[in-house]
């Protein structure tokens, strides 16, 4: 699956069925349900999970835990604009996925 075509699954009312449960985060944190997209990574152990609770955090202003969970992720904090922070997650966590 290409980042395109993830991002307009959104439009969707379920997710592509056989996501991650980071990726699932990722794609209801687009349609704005923070608390099912939350859910969904935080009692999930592993980096994917990790750094998408980093930026769920962000996205809700909590830039202290924010930090926690980007540590946990191995990844610096972002800084940039939210968007940009989720098409780069969305793309590097689709990069990994494997190949059907």
């Amino acid at each position: 699956m290409t980042l395109a075509e993830f991002t307009s699954s959104v439009s969707k009312t379920k997710p592509p069925s056989n996501l991650a449960p980071a990726l699932a985060a990722l794609w209801w944190a687009e349609r704005g349900d923070w608390d099912n997209a939350h859910a969904l990574v935080m009692d999930e152990s592993g980096k994917d999970c990790a750094w998408v609770h980093a930026y769920l955090h962000r996205v809700e202003g909590d830039l202290g835990n924010a930090r926690y969970w980007y540590g946990q992720a191995g990844k610096a904090p972002a800084t940039g604009r939210l968007r940009a922070e989720w098409d780069s997650i969305a793309a590097a966590l689709l990069a990994t996925r494997p190949a059907k």
